[in-house]
């Protein structure tokens, strides 16, 4: 940031010039939700604790007697906030998952690929005086503050700041590498990862590191791995999420006493009329907020209904897979016209027949799909999450192993939909319960067989193909849900043209059976049974019936 304008900017508002304090509030906002968003990893006091920096900071300008020092202490009060709320919270409330992950939100703003999104998500894994460090030092390497800030900021010398940086680096590295390994396929991680609930912690980042120093398989590099330093220089600052709100009325603050404290006339005109004003991307709401909005350039968010219509009864299924009797494929569940997205749940079909070509896979408009995991996300252990934006094709592959540990299937589930989420096709080239003659290991079908056992889906579950294809438009959260029997999922952004080549390789090349197109091309094609707009702390506790 332009020192010299921002001198001006403070001197102007510890002057009295409102205007100069909503710039000022505005424009270093993003800075203190990427320090405490990062330092609590997205926990759901982050809004809390960036509103009180905000509001202090504001109600103690005038005391601050050198402008060109404004960001050590800005920095110094966010840090001290942080401290703050961990002393006020009783040990259980710490613990809460996050309300929203901040390495997730890192690397889907950042659109962060690679190593770089190794970095982000290797952040889960540091206790929290660690993460609370790294927070100040990404920023530091990426040249939003000195290490003169961040050692006055943690408050001590830059001697000492210099020491607790590379601790916590070395951490960081041991972190990376626990990220690396889970993303592999050893067996040995697989089995001692076994009892591991999926929330990082310290004690396992313990267990997994000394298991990686002792494998030749986890602790093989497949890549240089690249310092963390050199690949956070020049990253951007995380953008507010559309939507963050930063109260600037403080509750019971009177508007005598706003008005005291130098809050601007424009904020106090806002507790009496609508939305007057859009400063770097922050709308002055009633109710004296700022509310991140969409930039006046940007595209217009997508509309989405959220009907409440419920999925009609379907006939529940056995215990263990039967073998399919073939069937002519049958055409999805009529609907009106009327009927709003979503109102259509993806029923339990029977396979058609092997040799039954797929319909015509209607066309849908594509602009791609980024997804957190990058080209390929492995998920293979309960927790795994990968988030997928855009607008196109996604390929989810199983991977079932009842053969390792059979039994009840917890299904994965999609969570925070915002936008529109269709189910397209299935393909290659079999349905997880079709017969494999000569399969080995007691296998009689990918679900299973006799002498290994089945692995059972919950009742009136639909059942999965090796490959299916989804639609996306807008954004959704995919969890693996593992509990009883062993399955991995892969998921691959994908486009139209590789749908139809999939579903079409049939039996005249010696695979058992065509795909199957679901798509309708309107409003009536299938939605997941799995998926929801809301963000449970649980994923697996997502209802079958899906209300989107």
């Amino acid at each position: 940031m332009d020192s010299e304008h921002w001198r001006a900017v403070i001197t102007a508002a510890q002057a009295g010039d409102r205007r100069a304090l909503d710039e000022l509030v505005a424009g270093w906002l993003p800075l203190v939700y990427n320090i405490v968003g990062r330092a609590l990893n997205g926990h759901a006091d982050v809004d809390d604790v960036v509103q009180e920096t905000m509001l202090r900071a504001v109600g103690n300008l005038g005391s601050l007697r050198d402008p060109d020092s404004f960001r050590s202490w800005l920095v110094a009060i966010a840090m001290r906030q942080i401290r703050d709320r961990a002393r006020r919270k009783t040990p259980d409330r710490l613990e809460e998952a996050p309300d929203s992950d901040f390495a997730d939100l890192t690397v889907l703003r950042l659109q962060l690929e690679g190593q770089r999104r190794e970095v982000a998500e290797a952040v889960r894994w540091l206790d929290d005086e660690d993460r609370q460090l790294l927070s100040l030092w990404w920023l530091e390497v990426a040249g939003e503050l000195t290490r003169r800030e961040l050692a006055a900021a943690v408050g001590v010398t830059r001697q000492h700041a210099a020491v607790r940086v590379q601790r916590m680096k070395e951490r960081l590295e041991t972190s990376r590498g626990i990220v690396r390994a889970l993303d592999g396929a050893c067996p040995g991680l697989r089995e001692l990862t076994g009892r591991w609930d999926g929330r990082p912690d310290s004690v396992w980042r313990k267990r997994l590191a000394r298991h990686i120093r002792g494998c030749g398989y986890c602790g093989g590099t497949r890549e240089a791995v690249v310092p963390a330093e050199r690949l956070l220089v020049g990253i951007a600052l995380v953008p507010l999420p559309v939507g963050f709100t930063l109260s600037l009325a403080l509750g019971g603050k009177t508007a005598v006493a706003a008005t005291s404290a130098g809050w601007s006339a424009k904020l106090l005109g806002a507790l009496t009329k609508p939305a007057v004003a859009v400063t770097a991307g922050a709308t002055i709401v009633t109710g004296g907020a700022y509310v991140v909005t969409q930039p006046p350039d940007a595209p217009p968010p997508r509309a989405a209904t959220a009907p409440t219509a419920t999925a009609t009864s379907e006939p529940p299924r056995s215990s263990a897979p039967p073998a399919p009797t073939p069937t002519p494929a049958s055409s999805p569940p009529a609907t009106k016209k009327t009927d709003p997205y979503g109102t259509v749940v993806d029923a339990v079909d029977r396979a058609p027949d092997p040799d039954t070509r797929p319909a015509a896979l209607p066309r849908r408009p594509e602009s791609g799909v980024t997804s957190t995991g990058g080209p390929k996300a492995v998920m293979q252990h309960r927790g795994d999450r990968v988030t997928l934006t855009g607008r196109g094709y996604v390929l989810v592959r199983w991977q079932i192993s009842p053969g390792s540990r059979p039994g009840a299937l917890v299904m994965p589930s999609w969570t925070g939909l915002e936008g529109r989420l269709f189910h397209v096709a299935s393909g290659g080239s079999r349905r997880m319960d079709d017969p494999l003659p000569g399969a080995p290991n007691g296998y009689a079908t990918g679900m299973g067989g006799p002498d290994i056992g089945y692995a059972v889906l919950p009742p009136g579950t639909q059942q999965m193909w090796q490959n299916e294809y989804f639609y996306l438009d807008g954004t959704v959260t995919l969890t693996q849900n593992e509990r009883g029997c062993d399955y991995g999922l892969t998921v691959f952004p994908s486009d139209r043209d590789a749908v139809v080549r999939d579903i079409n390789e049939g039996p005249a090349d010696g695979a058992i059976r065509y795909g199957l197109v679901r798509d309708t091309g309107t409003d009536s094609a299938p939605v997941p049974q799995y998926v929801t707009r809301e963000s449970p702390a649980d994923p697996a506790t997502v209802p079958q019936r899906s209300r989107v």
